[in-house]
């Protein structure tokens, strides 16, 4: 029999299931915040652009990038979670669709932005290569993924990632459809780091040390009280970071 789809009501956060994340869920609003950093960065980037949101997820990203975009459309595969965006966010078009067979034609858009989803990807060169289709000549490409050296440094722990980066990993993906790389870092702020050094441990892996109903109270106020300005991008010491950041031409 096949699986039943997904559905959602627009007035409620997306079921928990660990392969995306998303506002309104005191879980996993650490998560949520170390996205919407790189999508604040990512709007700045594509001020005045056409932009596609490849893998936009619940959409919340996307509604960002046209604060700043000329236009903005999302894509993901799953539909009825894109009719759930449609409704939350009406000044953004979202399309269902595979992201390795983009229902675009060539030169489509000016950027793409694609943050926190490559890892899920099972052919990543195919993706990166319809990317690289649909964008302008010199237009704008995106990634955020987890750094693999960080996150996951003993082995994939995320059921739902196929693949992760090192930095010269991602470098070395994205070089064979893209110039100009710079790579990028997402690392916690001064407040996180305090954190930590009382935990004597990475703040994730706290978080991720017992389910999340067992939480103590001041973690979970702790985890409340995360917002973006927990957060910088920078371009030193990549490889320490907890996300990559990789910003390419077409």
């Amino acid at each position: 029999m096949d699986p039943q789809p997904l559905r959602f009501d627009a007035d409620e956060p997306l079921p928990l299931t660990g392969e995306r994340t998303a506002p309104g869920v005191p879980e996993e609003n650490y998560w949520f915040q170390r996205h919407v950093i790189a999508y604040h960065r990512a709007a700045d980037l594509v001020r005045g652009l056409r932009v596609l949101d490849a893998g936009c997820g619940e959409g919340y990203g996307t509604d960002l990038l046209a604060d700043t975009a000329t236009s903005a459309v999302g894509i993901d595969l799953e539909a009825d979670v894109l009719r759930r965006a449609t409704v939350l966010y009406p000044r953004v078009r979202f399309d269902a669709g595979n992201l390795v067979s983009l229902p675009y034609e060539d030169a489509s858009f000016d950027a793409v932005v694609s943050l926190q989803v490559i890892e899920h990807i099972h052919t990543p060169q195919e993706f990166l290569a319809e990317c690289a289709r649909v964008l302008i000549p010199g237009g704008l490409i995106i990634i955020a993924t987890p750094n693999r050296l960080t996150f996951s440094p003993n082995g994939m722990r995320n059921p739902f990632h196929t693949f992760e980066f090192a930095p010269a990993e991602l470098h070395t993906a994205m070089a064979k459809h893209f110039s100009d790389i710079r790579m990028f870092g997402v690392f916690h702020g001064k407040r996180i780091r305090f954190f930590e050094r009382l935990l004597r441990k990475p703040f994730p892996e706290r978080l991720i040390e017992q389910p999340a109903p067992e939480w103590p109270s001041w973690l979970r106020a702790v985890v409340a009280q995360v917002a973006p300005s927990d957060f910088t991008i920078g371009s030193d010491r990549v490889e320490r970071s907890l996300d990559l950041f990789a910003v390419a031409r077409a």
